[in-house]
């Protein structure tokens, strides 16, 4: 290599460059999500979504799709949900440390966010199992025990063989018992604290499957109830054109998800792909005289 065409590398090099398209950032489209109508064996729609980006923003914080299984977050941690009903706006959670009669165990407590878009079912039944004599819930003057009706909850329960998981035995004293109900509003921000109610376990009832006197066929889980309001017209016609209802940028502002790809404010017909933006195919490229004299003369020094 020449004297001449060492110091002409760099210079080389340099202007390569200049040869190169640039895409300005500005014109490249958004990321857009994939939504999904699936998530394991439920079927989702909206206001939930199967992927960021997808359903409402008020209920993706809280519901999401992970590893084929739908999921509720809450401060107390990630609950299965098992069922959705939505001519009722009602789904059901279940809680793997929840007793129920075929296995009891030491339970976390059960809490919702002040914030989140749903509320406990007037349906729920809340059973607290193994609580200490000194437990605030026997407190007579709060009144937060069923001693009624409710007593035959509690034998129904300890007569499970489930109770000896939290140290009891099978059809022994209820005293440790208590169905729970609490003269407050079930909305959000309800919780059972159970190391402060100073009880081991408890168990959540939605149903009885028909048969009050057989635990084994009571339907345990814990059910939630959410607004519908938020299915909107628009959201309605952007099915309509076979897209999916979701939201995009940092505004959160609605955007229908074409299945093709794309998003758009509308609805997805006649669109390909469309986005909030402008999409230019023409590549911008920048090449000046002093690249093009240098890249000859490298060529011919060589």
């Amino acid at each position: 290599m020449s004297a001449t065409s060492s110091w002409l590398w760099p210079w080389l090099l340099l202007n390569i460059f200049l040869f190169l398209p640039k895409i300005p950032s500005s014109h490249l489209p958004p990321p857009v999500p994939t939504c999904r109508d699936k998530c394991g064996n439920l079927t989702i729609k909206y206001p939930f979504g199967s992927d960021f980006g997808c359903g409402h923003p008020d209920f993706a914080r809280y519901i999401k799709c992970t590893s084929g299984e739908l999921r509720f977050s809450s401060g107390t941690g990630m609950y299965t949900v098992s069922t959705i009903d939505y001519t009722t706006s009602t789904l059901v959670l279940t809680d793997l440390f929840m007793s129920t009669c075929s296995s009891m165990q030491n339970s976390g407590s059960f809490r919702m966010d002040r914030a989140s878009p749903f509320t406990i079912s007037s349906r729920d039944i809340f059973v607290l199992l193994g609580c200490s004599r000194t437990s605030p819930v026997f407190d007579p003057d709060e009144d937060l025990c069923d001693s009624g009706s409710g007593l035959h909850l509690c034998r129904g329960l300890y007569s499970c063989e489930g109770v000896s998981g939290i140290g009891l035995e099978p059809n022994g004293p209820v005293s440790s018992c208590c169905v729970y109900q609490p003269m407050i509003d079930l909305g959000p921000g309800y919780g059972l604290d159970l190391p402060k109610l100073q009880c081991s376990s408890y168990a959540s009832m939605y149903g009885f499957g028909g048969d009050e006197t057989d635990p084994m066929k009571w339907q345990f889980g814990i059910s939630l109830e959410y607004n519908d309001s938020y299915y909107t017209e628009t959201c309605k016609n952007c099915e309509a054109s076979g897209g999916f209802c979701g939201f995009a940028g940092m505004t959160q502002s609605f955007s229908c998800i074409c299945r093709g790809g794309g998003n758009s404010t509308t609805t997805c017909f006649g669109r390909g792909y469309a986005w909030n933006g402008t999409w230019r195919h023409k590549v911008q490229t920048k090449m000046t005289f002093g690249g093009v004299l240098l890249f000859w003369i490298m060529l011919i020094s060589l």
